[in-house]
């Protein structure tokens, strides 16, 4: 199998390159390099600090792989089978969960309990998710007062992984259901030893005084010989950090080898942390354009933090067949 494992840590001072697990450190440099027309994506900066009243804190803690049941209380139009939908679970269990509530009669205010672990709504067998390693959650607003929350997750295992998954879920003190969100992985694959977040935006303005609760939903392992991927690597990487430390520029080519076959895609992700390894940005790269084995893909775009100065990027790719 031939999975893209490229990481780049990428520091202020010296430069390592290697194919398959990249680290590489490299000094700001002002060096440009080629790169095809870049489709703009919006940059992730969760906050990593405490904010008291401009944000939400955020944990180094791990957090357990699957929240403890959550309540919902219903609001004016709401019925049993939309708030079901709502939670990604089935009625049955929704209803098993409230034996008491009649879905006829559910006046406003009535308190239900979501359970944690519902069952798949269709019947079909939902894998156990693969043990991963969680490095942080966290939230941070932004400025257009929405919030974007996260969970850091690092492929601590021997095999890749593909449809990394988590369930975001923002609760008051009363342990009441404010919103809920399902996120993906930046990238379609964790290969083994990179860290990437799983990332979701909540929109509306956000009460100060929520807690996020993470599940991890799916993290299915790819086989030895599944070949969907291939071995893409990262060369020549730069990196340039601004004078303020809240943006930095990458950029470097991707390669595939001689012999394999054309990659349909390419993305790069790009992972902000602070002098502490705490993450302060994310964002990924995607070119649909292809890429030959033996020919070089240039790519450049910026990274940006809102939670404090950046000192390193990590970088993977992903380059599916």
């Amino acid at each position: 199998m031939g999975i893209a494992a490229g990481i780049i840590a990428l520091m202020k001072r010296s430069v390592f390159l290697a194919c398959g697990l990249l680290i590489a450190c490299a000094a700001p440099s002002t060096q440009s390099v080629g790169s095809t027309p870049l489709k703009p994506y919006e940059t992730i900066t969760p906050s990593l600090t405490p904010e008291g009243p401009q944000g939400l804190v955020f944990s180094n803690e791990t957090p357990l792989p699957s929240p403890t049941p959550f309540t919902y209380t219903v609001k004016e139009g709401d019925t049993l089978s939309g708030i079901a939908e709502t939670y990604s679970i089935s009625l049955d269990d929704l209803q098993a969960a409230n034996p008491a509530i009649s879905p006829a009669s559910m006046p406003i205010g009535t308190v239900l309990l979501i359970p944690s672990l519902p069952s798949n709504p269709v019947g079909e067998s939902t894998p156990t998710p693969a043990p991963l390693l969680v490095r942080e959650i966290g939230c941070r607003p932004d400025a257009l007062g929405g919030l974007w929350c996260y969970i850091l997750l690092e492929n601590d295992t021997s095999l890749v992984l593909e449809n990394v998954s988590s369930r975001f879920t923002l609760v008051n003190p009363n342990a009441e259901v404010y919103a809920s969100e399902i996120g993906w992985l930046l990238l379609d694959i964790l290969p083994v030893g990179a860290a990437l977040p799983v990332m979701v935006y909540f929109p509306s303005e956000t009460p100060v005084d929520l807690s996020p609760q993470v599940q991890i939903l799916s993290a299915i392992p790819l086989s030895p010989d599944d070949d969907r991927y291939l071995a893409a690597s990262l060369q020549n990487i730069l990196v340039e950090v601004d004078w303020s430390g809240r943006s930095a520029q990458v950029s470097g080519q991707v390669t595939l080898p001689d012999g394999t076959e054309e990659a349909r895609s390419v993305w790069v992700a790009a992972v902000a942390y602070d002098a502490w390894g705490r993450m302060v940005g994310a964002r990924r790269w995607e070119s649909q354009a292809g890429l030959q084995p033996g020919v070089s893909l240039p790519f450049m775009f910026l990274v940006s933090s809102l939670a404090g100065d950046i000192d390193h990027v990590e970088l993977a790719v992903e380059a599916p067949r």
